[in-house]
């Protein structure tokens, strides 16, 4: 048998065995009933839906970390000359095999106090884009627009550009483009754009609503120039991010079919067909 392995069957107690089962058991189940108590607490006080999943993820994290503790006091007999005999060779096998679990755990616990974004945060990272929904001992985990739980390893948000669209707030800056033809009447058109935001259902009419003007190219590779219109403004709750899109988008839309506004796609279409019938 080889010397770190026998040192550490030296210093192993079976009879902590029970109270290591105990513990871990404890710990699944706190977190359990913690997280769903918070995240109730959050969904029927909306304001303070953030804040409940930002101490969820804080007391999750410290509830691993005193079960880790207690797990192994329980399992080990900490003395003196165990650290003197395991400390060695143990430490440096342990630490080479799970270099990069403790990585992620040592960025975890950065994450959590630098907070470069929290819980409930919606963010971009590496071309992905969605929800904070846990910040965990080895990875962050972003639910998607397209319902996808993207995880990543804590460290690559200490080396790489991580873009939050709220940190740490409710409300949500969001940004919709609109396109016209160069000789539509945008004046017409940006008094649409804005009552269509202002009076959208999920708008946060506590933040301004502006509108900007700028001509130029139409995106997706056409040549021919058109007026873009894009609108910022703030959605209530970021969860509501694509709802507000849509729905201010619907209105703008019947608001310009019935103001004779054609957009730059449907002068293209237009123009296309002409020349087809010629």
């Amino acid at each position: 048998m080889s010397e770190p392995v026998q040192s550490f069957v030296e210093v192993f107690q079976p009879s902590g065995i029970p109270t290591a089962i105990g513990v871990i058991a404890f710990a699944w189940f706190a977190i359990r009933i913690g997280t769903s108590t918070l995240d109730a607490l959050g969904e029927r006080f909306t304001e303070r839906r953030l804040l409940s999943k930002q101490i969820s993820a804080v007391g999750r994290f410290l509830i691993v970390l005193v079960a880790i503790l207690t797990v192994a006091s329980a399992l080990i007999q900490f003395t003196r000359e165990t650290l003197l005999a395991v400390g060695g060779s143990v430490a440096v096998a342990v630490g080479f095999a799970f270099k990069d679990l403790l990585a992620s755990l040592m960025a975890g616990i950065i994450l959590l106090f630098d907070r470069p974004f929290q819980v409930g945060d919606r963010i971009t990272f590496d071309g992905e884009y969605g929800e904070v929904v846990e910040i965990g001992l080895r990875t962050v985990r972003i639910n998607t627009l397209d319902d996808n739980l993207v995880s990543v390893p804590n460290n690559r948000f200490l080396a790489d550009v991580v873009s939050c669209a709220n940190a740490g707030a409710l409300e949500q800056m969001c940004v919709f483009d609109f396109w016209i033809g160069c000789h539509e009447d945008f004046d017409h058109a940006k008094e649409i754009i804005y009552e269509a935001t202002a009076s959208s259902r999920y708008v946060y009419l506590s933040r301004p609503i502006r509108v900007l003007i700028r001509e130029g190219p139409v995106e997706g590779g056409a040549e021919r120039f058109a007026i873009r219109l894009t609108v910022k403004a703030y959605v209530f709750d970021g969860r509501f991010e694509t709802a507000f899109g849509t729905d201010v988008t619907e209105r703008v839309k019947r608001a310009f079919r019935a103001a004779g506004i054609q957009t730059a796609g449907e002068l293209e279409w237009t123009q296309r067909t002409r020349l087809a019938a010629i």
